[in-house]
């Protein structure tokens, strides 16, 4: 899991006239940093804070905690630590941001050019991180004909194979991956953690159905492309995605005011309907949507807060199984969810695990930690220093002391600063507490009961989501501002539909894609059948 490197120095212009990947949304308001604080000691400043204030529990390593995890708690949204979200929507918020953004500009040449920090993803919810560059630019992504080698319209995938796969052999499916276990995607990103791997499998698996509806849906005796049929399945992916995005994980997550307020339908007096921004005062662009750093930096980092140190990933057991529990990071790479390695039985998740399906039973699916101040103890032991992995010592492997650091270095500002900018209610902080921006939004969520983002947080991932979606010419708030997936001619009459309403889900939510995908989302396909008790023997 790469959150940067230890060089902070990367800045964007404040000039409001500036477009480009990056901007800023609040450029009249002045940078905060911590009194007294010389910016060469900022680190250590930072550091010493997100070891006392910002951990879950203080003093204790990640296996500590990961022995002591009961399965009750995992499940149970009353706990003092959980939200009622369930933690699949911490990883598929990881999986749009990879959507959203990339910026692969080296270090040194944006110190020189301080007015480029280039995004080389676009900013639109457009799964080009799933589709790259397109079957022709990199054909390396799309499966072909083993005798003819055309193209067929589908993406790649393989089979999973092992010795412990038993029933499960030609069931299971992963990533395709190179001689080192490196999946070849869009975004190498997405091979971070298993379980964001598995969502862009997820992905993956969907379009290559809808490429079959597609073509199982041609007229008779009017026979479509494999090109046509791969146009069609990635327009209704991307639509559902950016449905999904805005009407489950974003319910989800931000305040229900602010969401409504963020994005309207609103029919004119000639009859059109129009989507319109509400905050397009907050965020709005000239020639094309680009990517707030109080988003990037600040406000959409919320969900580092949500994640915990560990979790179960299917009743298979041995080697899962309930109470078996997989740490998020490990310093020795083992028996953890990091990915970058092909996929086996004991890392394959079961969905309902993950995400409320109507075959989510007891203590599942397992909740997301709370919107808060807090990070779990797995986020101050990561590997990301090269010469000290996992040592609590080294701001490089504290994702908090980064966070907060990161925040100062972009220059940003407060976060009560852009409370009374918005006109929203302060929220009080202590001597101890840093004003960061991304500081606040956490401890404005806290002071609601951490189940969603305050006034701030929501505003500013409500506005950039909805200025991202008007911004984008090919979303269907623009092309159809009517679309419905139960009115698309490939998701119609389909039952990928059928968790929508299942406490809490709405229409149409995000495990539609897992049904789709066929990926195994309940306990029946891994268990393993008992031989039969042997039968007495009659003379």
């Amino acid at each position: 899991m790469h959150h940067g490197s230890k060089n902070f120095d990367v800045t964007a212009p404040r000039s409001r006239f500036y477009q480009g990947g990056f901007g800023r949304i609040f450029a009249d308001l002045d940078p905060w940093a911590p009194e007294g604080v010389p910016d060469h000691q900022l680190e250590e400043h930072f550091l010493k804070f997100a070891s006392e204030e910002m951990v879950e529990f203080p003093g204790k390593k990640p296996e500590e905690i990961i022995i002591s995890d009961s399965t009750a708690d995992a499940g149970n949204p009353n706990s003092p630590l959980n939200s009622a979200m369930p933690s699949g929507y911490v990883y598929f918020g990881q999986f749009i941001d990879h959507d959203l953004t990339l910026d692969v500009t080296p270090l040194s040449d944006a110190e020189l050019d301080p007015n480029r920090l280039h995004n080389f993803r676009t900013p639109r919810l457009d799964l080009d991180c799933l589709y790259g560059m397109g079957p022709d630019a990199q054909p390396h992504l799309y499966q072909h004909d083993s005798t003819t080698g055309a193209f067929t319209g589908k993406l790649l995938v393989t089979p999973i194979t092992g010795p412990d796969l038993g029933t499960l052999a030609g069931k299971l499916f992963d990533l395709q991956r190179n001689s080192e276990g490196k999946a070849l995607i869009g975004d190498p990103r997405n091979d971070e953690n298993s379980i964001v791997a598995q969502i862009h499998l997820a992905f993956t698996l969907a379009h290559n159905k809808l490429v079959d509806i597609a073509f199982s849906k041609a007229p008779a005796g009017k026979p479509i492309s494999a090109t046509e049929a791969f146009n069609q399945a990635r327009k209704t992916l991307r639509w559902l995605y950016q449905w999904i995005v805005w009407n489950d994980f974003l319910m989800r997550i931000a305040d229900k005011g602010v969401h409504n307020a963020a994005l309207a339908r609103k029919k004119q007096a000639d009859g059109r309907h129009i989507w319109k921004p509400g905050y397009d005062d907050v965020y709005s662009w000239k020639n094309q949507p680009f990517m707030p750093l109080e988003f990037s930096v600040a406000a959409y980092r919320f969900g580092h807060s949500m994640v915990r140190n560990a979790y179960q990933t299917n009743v298979r057991k041995p080697p899962a199984g309930v109470g078996v529990f997989f740490p998020i990071f490990n310093k020795n790479h083992s028996s953890d969810l990091i990915s970058g390695k092909p996929l086996d039985v004991r890392r394959v998740l079961q969905w309902d695990w993950f995400f409320q399906m109507k075959s989510s039973v007891q203590n599942f699916p397992q909740r997301a930690r709370k919107i808060d101040t807090k990070l779990s103890n797995a986020l101050m032991f990561l590997s990301e220093d090269p010469q000290s992995p996992a040592d609590p010592t080294k701001v490089l492997n504290v994702l908090a002391a980064r966070n907060l650091t990161r925040g100062v270095r972009m220059k940003l500002p407060s976060g009560p600063d852009v409370a009374r900018h918005l006109g929203v209610p302060v929220v009080a902080l202590n001597a101890k507490e840093p004003e960061t921006l991304w500081y606040y939004i956490l401890k404005e969520a806290e002071q609601t009961g951490g189940n969603h983002l305050g006034d701030v947080g929501s505003i500013i991932v409500c506005a950039t989501f909805a200025g991202i979606l008007k911004g984008d010419p090919l979303s269907w708030f623009n092309q159809q501002p009517l679309w419905s997936p139960n009115d698309d001619p490939l998701l119609k009459d389909q039952s990928f539909n059928e968790d929508g309403g299942n406490k809490g889900n709405p229409q149409w939510g995000f495990p539609a894609i897992i049904r789709m995908s066929g990926l195994p989302f309940d306990g029946s396909l891994f268990f393993v059948p008992q031989p039969a008790p042997p039968q007495p023997v009659t003379a």
